[in-house]
């Protein structure tokens, strides 16, 4: 048995630290799929917040068939898509005045090659959240889980409760929109696979 299924384990007999060391560990990635999700630091925070207590309040149901990380970020993506829906703003009005403001404070990175390098890295991150904040919220669940957390199209389905179909027209449609949209505003920027868990910027 490995120490992450002793951990579910324990937790679904009601042991209240291995479920905490579940969070330590899916933290990050958790939180990065609600920032990418909501384009908020704030709202990612109460997202995530709230999606771990799903989590513990649902963890006697999870199907350990499933893997936890899918469970899991499932519950984080629904969360999501349910505050997007309830904004009552439209999700196509990008405001580029508050792009720098959402973004979450970093630490410098030492090993970065140079600034004009980092200031391209962070203009091209800022064209694809914004790029990511025009799609419909569950077109943009699907790219999130697709493309930042390698779900397969099966996955992605069962996560969103939708037919595989459904999921590879809507991921069609959103890589289209998404390309559009960097194209016109940067050639050069190119949607591609992300890394499991990797930052939100």
């Amino acid at each position: 048995m490995n120490e992450e299924l002793a951990w579910i384990l324990q937790a679904q007999q009601g042991d209240d630290e291995a479920f905490t060391r579940l969070v330590e560990k899916y933290q990050t990635p958790v939180f990065n799929l609600c920032y990418r999700m909501l384009g908020e630091p704030e709202a990612a925070e109460d997202a995530t917040q709230e999606s771990f207590l799903r989590a513990y309040q649902n963890i006697s149901r999870y199907d350990r068939q499933r893997p936890f990380a899918t469970w899991l970020l499932s519950i984080a993506a629904h969360y999501s898509i349910d505050r997007l829906r309830r904004r009552r703003f439209t999700l196509f009005s990008l405001d580029a005045e508050r792009e720098d403001d959402d973004r979450p404070t970093e630490l410098p990175d030492h090993d970065a090659p140079n600034p004009e390098q980092e200031t391209i890295r962070h203009e091209e991150q800022a064209r694809l959240q914004a790029a990511l904040k025009s799609l419909e919220p569950t077109d943009r669940a699907a790219i999130v889980l697709r493309y930042w957390y390698d779900f397969s199209e099966v996955e992605i389905a069962e996560s969103l409760n939708l037919t595989v179909s459904a999921i590879k027209s809507r991921l069609h449609r959103a890589r289209k929109a998404i390309a559009r949209q960097l194209t016109e505003n940067a050639p050069e920027t190119r949607l591609e696979r992300m890394p499991y868990g990797s930052p939100a910027l």
